[in-house]
């Protein structure tokens, strides 16, 4: 036996907290009953478990994709504006996979997709503090004192930002815009984009390089491949430690 929503989670219907939101709307039955208790349990091999009527059923085995994805899509499965999804870049997969987490329709970079509910859940969750590291074309040149308001948290929307490592790319004389690298440690939406406008150097380009220990510099815009098991295991290590929370920042000389 085992919580209803992490079944739902591993049969790849849903994230842990989206199949939590599902359950609270009464779209989730057990044997015919409509649950909406959180703590409740099942058993996934006996049990019948639906999903607005559908009944689930755990998948044979796991799948984790890395796509590079373009600007113009949209991070989920399906868009009510019916622009393109990231899923529309992943033909042939069989599995119900979904993406983690989220990347801007406007940026650019990795994204992993899966069905392991599990790993899902424990990267999207701020107490585990999984790295992820985004390149941003700013205009203009932060000085010294915004890129150390950076790396101390900036307050957006009423709540300051965690400490994050920031470093300023080398540039060539002709241009005139900086490239930020900088490596977040939580996922508000829109927060590399947000931290740089408040310090008045708004993002012109964003592209995500790495996702913890996960990274591919060979991999094109567009494209997407299955992780090998050792890129599996790494995720798994880093997704099991725990976030301590706010440190002092500082700014990266190197990331």
């Amino acid at each position: 036996m085992e919580r209803l929503q992490k079944i739902v989670s591993r049969a790849g219907v849903a994230s842990r907290r989206a199949a939590e939101r599902l359950m609270l709307e009464g779209r989730v039955t057990v044997n015919g009953n409509t649950v909406r208790e959180l703590g409740t349990k099942a058993d996934a091999a006996h049990d019948d478990i639906r999903v607005d009527g559908r009944r689930i059923k755990l998948p044979e085995r796991h799948r984790y994709l890395l796509l590079n994805k373009p600007r113009g899509y949209v991070t989920t499965r399906s868009d009510p504006q019916r622009r393109p999804t990231v899923v529309d870049l992943i033909g042939g997969v069989k599995e119900y996979v979904y993406p983690v987490g989220r990347l801007d329709y406007d940026s650019e970079g990795l994204l992993l997709l899966t069905n392991d509910g599990d790993l899902a859940a424990r990267l999207a969750h701020p107490r585990h503090g999984v790295a992820r590291v985004y390149e941003a074309r700013v205009l203009g040149v932060p000085d010294a004192h915004d890129l150390d308001r950076l790396a101390r948290g900036i307050v957006i929307d009423g709540r300051r930002t965690e400490p994050a490592d920031i470093s300023l790319l080398p540039r060539r004389r002709d241009n005139r815009d900086a490239t930020l690298v900088v490596t977040i440690r939580e996922g508000r939406n829109r927060q590399v984009r947000n931290m740089c406008d408040a310090i008045g150097h708004p993002v012109v380009e964003l592209r995500r390089v790495a996702i913890g220990p996960i990274r591919d510099a060979r991999l094109k815009i567009g494209q997407w491949r299955d992780l090998t098991e050792q890129e599996v295991e790494r995720l798994r290590a880093a997704s099991e430690t725990l976030h301590h929370g706010r440190r002092g920042g500082h700014r990266g000389k190197h990331l």
